[in-house]
């Protein structure tokens, strides 16, 4: 046999199994075209697999994880909002920022203004920054455009951005994030271009893999989320929601109801809506980038999530407004110390539960035909890449089976 990465003595928290991290010490894997072909104890190794593969690294007892899974970002947009971070700190709320004008609507200014190649150069330092913490794929929800030229040039970027690092990136069609302002009184005019233009069109151009919407008082409601979800399956395209962010609108239950693949934020999440999740498997995808950031006080329901069996991920939510995290493995402690998950949670938050809410299979677990996407970590021990505070931990990622230069 000639493999063409062989990753010895170290120690492999495959998520896998009923051990904890599925952990495997004095472990080896082998990549071969970009996925896992073996993986165990390093005195199961083949005879001669050192001498033959292709390239070769002893990790000295190294923690090895697959790649990490951003499964919820708005990491394309144009410009800031630092000065809402200041208008916040002095008093103003999340809602009446919004209602002047600021927030999602100022960002839509900023990203209208800007060509695909501004929008790219902004965006790219961005994402390399989550490819340095570990991430490997990443979703990016449109959002900011609310009008086709822009939408399209958003889901175009994303599409760079993957091509551009090598990483997988899932694109989301978030045309129901805020009313634009020229639609101001026209709702069911922009309900109309949202369902019979722009989701039919840039679906046709193969530039969305899923719909969101933003299911929210100052959003949109139930009902009209509920029509955007029925052209999306009219078009075969999975759905996802943001819901019960700052209030409950019952949008956990609609998603369900849809089979959607994630409900995310979740703080005012209903036991009904709850229960929905579960009988449909929809992955509860928790954001403590914004529950830090807004200074939210109510806690998602951590404990119900678990006693019901939902499959709890973990995204940073990467956006100009609420959000401006740019760590993956930084969520993951925010999830430890502000909602009460285990290391164990979080770590599978951010990669097996990560790939189930983008509807992924091929990765997030450390097994034979999985993609070998890999992060090889200055740590031992699973635990520390949600214990240290910050700083880099990243030894070395390898993208199917490749080497990725430092970004």
């Amino acid at each position: 046999m000639s493999w063409d990465l062989l990753l010895t003595n170290a120690s492999l928290a495959t998520f896998v199994g009923e051990a904890s991290h599925g952990l495997l010490t004095d472990a080896a894997i082998a990549c071969q075209d970009g996925h896992i072909v073996w993986l165990g104890a390093m005195h199961d190794l083949p005879p001669g697999a050192a001498a033959s593969a292709l390239e070769v690294h002893d990790l000295d007892g190294a923690l090895v994880t697959p790649g990490l899974i951003d499964c919820h970002t708005h990491l394309v947009f144009g410009g800031n909002r630092a000065q809402e971070f200041d208008l916040r700190l002095n008093g103003a709320s999340y809602e009446e920022i919004a209602r002047a004008g600021g927030g999602i609507v100022s960002t839509v200014r900023a990203t209208r203004a800007a060509s695909e190649d501004q929008l790219f150069e902004q965006s790219l330092p961005r994402a390399r920054a989550l490819l340095a913490d570990g991430v490997t794929t990443l979703e990016i929800k449109s959002g900011y455009g609310l009008e086709l030229d822009a939408e399209r040039r958003m889901l175009r970027v994303a599409r760079r951005l993957g091509a551009a690092l090598g990483m997988h990136v899932q694109t989301s069609f978030l045309g129901l994030h805020a009313l634009p302002p020229e639609y101001k009184d026209r709702r069911e005019d922009y309900l109309d271009l949202v369902c019979n233009e722009l989701l039919p069109v840039l679906a046709s151009e193969g530039l969305v893999d899923a719909v969101d919407a933003f299911c929210e008082g100052i959003g949109f409601s139930r009902a009209e989320t509920q029509r955007v979800f029925e052209h999306a399956r009219l078009l075969g395209l999975p759905v996802k929601l943001h819901a019960e962010q700052l209030s409950d609108l019952d949008g956990a239950a609609l998603v369900a109801e849809f089979e959607g693949l994630s409900a995310d934020h979740l703080e005012y999440l209903s036991d009904s809506g709850l229960q929905a999740m579960a009988r449909a498997g929809t992955v509860a995808v928790l954001l403590p980038g914004a529950f830090y950031a807004l200074r939210e006080t109510k806690l998602p329901p951590v404990a119900a999530l678990r006693a019901h069996g939902v499959a709890m991920a973990i995204a940073t939510d990467c956006n100009p407004g609420t959000s401006p995290l740019l760590s993956l493995r930084l969520a993951a402690n925010m999830a430890c110390t502000l909602f009460r998950l285990t290391p164990e949670e979080a770590l599978r938050g951010i990669t097996v539960n990560a790939a189930r809410a983008l509807g992924l299979s091929d990765r997030g677990t450390l097994a034979v035909g999985k993609r070998a996407d890999l992060v090889a970590w200055h740590a031992r021990q699973p635990s520390e890449l949600c214990y240290w505070i910050g700083g880099s931990l990243v030894r070395q990622v390898w993208l199917g089976g490749v080497a990725v230069a430092a970004p």
